[in-house]
C-alpha cells in the first residue's frame, strides 16, 4: 500500500515540475505584460474607477445579472484571499526564499491586467437562461468569443475547473484547517472536516446569491480581522520592515546560498525561486485561471469592462497588500528556516513569534474563516462548470461530492493535494490565457469605448 502512495507522490509531483516549467510561467507573466500594454495600464486608470463602482455610484437595478458589484467582488475575494495568502506564501517562502515573495508581488500587478481582462471578456460573452439565471466563465467566452470550433477546449477548462474546484479550493482548505486545529486544540481531523463539510452544504444549496450574501458580510469581517493582526506584528518590529523588504528584492535574483543550522535552506536557484513566486500568486490570486470571471459574470450590470475594473482590485488587496503582510511576519520571525514547518503551521508559528501565543488562537481563527469561505465561492465556480458539461441534472450529485472531498481532504496528506491543486490550476491556465489573447483585439475595442465615454460623462451616476 505505501509503494502505491509512493508511485501516486511521485507521479503528481513530477506533472507539477512538467506543467508548472518555465513555459507556463512565461505566459502567465507574458500574459500579464502584454494586456497591460495593451489595454492602457488599466492598474493605474481603472483603479479609482473601481471604487466608485463598488461604492455603488453606477448601481443599475434594471441592468441583467443577480448580484450587486461588490458582491461579486467579494464572491471572488473570498476564493483569492484565502489560505493562499497564509498557507501559500509560507509554502513559497519555504520552497523559494524571500525572493519568491518579490515575484508574487511582480505577478500581482500584472494580475491586475489579466483579472481585469478576463473578467471583461468573461461579461462579453455571458448568456442568461430564461430562468434569470446567469452563466459565465471561461468555458463561455471560449465558445461563445472563439467559435464552435473551439469547444473541445472549453469542454477541457470545464472539466479541469470541475477538478479543480475538488483540490485547491476544497481538500487544501479543509486540510489546513484539520491541521491546525488537531495541532493547537486537539480536534480530530475527522470531525473538522465533517463539521465543515456541513456548514458548506448548508450554504451552497441556495446558489449564487446566498454565496453573494454570506460573502460580502464574511470577507470584510475575515479580511479585516487579519490585515488588523499582520499590522500589529509588523508594526512591533517596524524597524526590521527596511531590511526585510531588502531582502526580497536581493534574492528575487540571487541564489540563495546560505545554509542554516538545520540545513533547511541551500542553493536555491533563482529559476526555482521565480517559479515558486508565480506558482504560489497565481494560487492566491488566481489571475489567469480564469475562474474569478465565473463569479464576476453573476454582477448585475450591462457594461463588461465596468465588472472588469471592479476585478482588478482583487490581486490588489489579496497579493501586493494581504501576502506582503504575511510574508513580512514570516520572514521577521527566522521560523521559516525550520525546515519541519510548512504552511498555515509555519504562519502560526511566526506570529507566535511575536506575540507569544497569539498565532496560536489568531491563525485558526483566520485559517478557518478563510477557508470556510473559500470552500462557498469555489463551489460556485464547480456548479458552473458542471452545469455547462452536464447541465442541470448534474448540479446535485457535484454538490453532494464536493461536501464529501471536504472531509477526505481534511484526513489526507498534504503533499498529494499541494500538487494536484496545482496541476488542476496549471490545466485551467493554459486554455482560458489562450482564449483571452485571441480575444485582446474585440476586447481593447471595447475598452477604449467604454473610457471614451466614462470620460464623456455619459454614464449616469445613482
Amino acid at each position: 500500500m505505501e509503494s502505491l502512495i509512493d508511485t501516486v507522490n511521485n507521479t503528481l509531483n513530477t506533472a507539477v515540475g512538467l506543467l508548472w516549467g518555465t513555459p507556463l510561467v512565461v505566459l502567465l507573466v507574458g500574459t500579464g505584460v502584454l494586456l497591460t500594454i495593451a489595454m492602457g495600464f488599466p492598474q493605474i486608470r481603472g483603479l479609482r474607477h473601481a471604487l466608485d463602482v463598488v461604492r455603488g455610484k453606477f448601481d443599475d437595478p434594471d441592468d441583467p445579472g443577480e448580484i450587486s458589484h461588490f458582491q461579486a467582488l467579494t464572491t471572488a475575494l473570498s476564493a483569492t484571499v484565502g489560505l493562499g495568502n497564509i498557507a501559500g506564501v509560507a509554502v513559497a517562502i519555504s520552497l523559494g526564499g524571500p525572493g519568491a515573495v518579490f515575484w508574487m508581488i511582480m505577478v500581482g500587478v500584472l494580475g491586475m491586467a489579466t483579472k481585469f481582462s478576463e473578467v471583461s471578456v468573461s461579461l462579453m460573452y455571458r448568456h442568461v437562461d430564461e430562468k434569470g439565471v446567469v452563466h459565465g466563465g471561461g468555458m463561455h467566452y471560449i465558445e461563445r468569443g472563439l467559435g464552435k470550433a473551439w469547444k473541445p477546449m472549453a469542454i477541457f477548462f470545464a472539466t479541469a475547473t470541475m477538478c479543480a474546484s475538488f483540490g485547491a479550493a476544497n481538500m487544501f482548505q479543509t486540510n489546513q484547517v484539520a491541521s491546525i486545529l488537531s495541532d493547537r486544540f486537539d480536534v480530530p481531523n475527522l470531525l473538522t472536516g465533517i463539521v465543515i463539510s456541513v456548514m458548506t452544504g448548508v450554504v451552497i444549496i441556495g446558489g449564487i446569491k446566498r454565496i453573494g450574501k454570506v460573502t460580502s458580510t464574511l470577507v470584510p469581517l475575515m479580511g479585516g480581522i487579519y490585515i488588523a493582526g499582520c499590522i500589529a506584528v509588523i508594526a512591533m518590529n517596524i524597524s526590521e520592515v527596511p531590511s526585510l523588504l531588502y531582502s526580497i528584492v536581493y534574492y528575487a535574483f540571487n541564489d540563495l546560498e546560505f545554509t542554516t543550522a538545520g540545513g533547511a535552506i541551500s542553493g536555491i536557484a533563482v529559476r526555482e525561486i521565480i517559479t515558486q513566486g508565480v506558482r504560489r500568486a497565481c494560487f492566491s490570486n488566481e489571475a489567469g485561471l480564469g475562474s474569478s470571471p465565473i463569479a464576476h459574470s453573476a454582477a448585475t450590470t450591462k457594461e463588461p469592462v465596468r465588472e472588469g475594473v471592479v476585478a482588478l482590485l482583487e490581486p490588489l488587496v489579496d497579493t501586493i497588500v494581504v501576502c506582503t503582510m504575511t510574508a513580512l511576519v514570516i520572514l521577521n520571525s527566522g521560523q521559516w528556516v525550520d525546515k519541519d514547518l510548512t504552511g498555515v503551521d509555519l504562519t502560526a508559528a511566526a506570529f507566535d513569534h511575536a506575540i507569544p501565543g497569539f498565532g496560536g488562537i489568531f491563525v485558526p481563527v483566520a485559517v478557518f474563516l478563510f477557508a470556510y469561505s473559500t470552500l462557498l465561492s469555489w463551489s460556485y465556480y464547480g456548479e458552473q462548470a458542471v452545469s455547462y458539461l452536464f447541465g442541470p441534472k448534474g448540479l446535485l450529485p457535484y454538490k453532494l461530492v464536493f461536501c464529501i472531498a471536504a472531509v477526505i481532504g481534511a484526513v489526507w496528506s498534504l503533499g498529494p493535494i499541494i500538487a494536484f491543486s496545482d496541476i488542476m490550476l496549471g490545466l485551467m491556465v493554459i486554455p482560458n490565457l489562450i482564449a483571452v489573447l485571441l480575444l485582446t483585439p474585440k476586447l481593447r475595442k471595447e475598452v477604449n469605448g467604454y473610457f471614451r465615454r466614462l470620460k464623456n460623462g455619459e454614464f449616469a451616476e445613482h
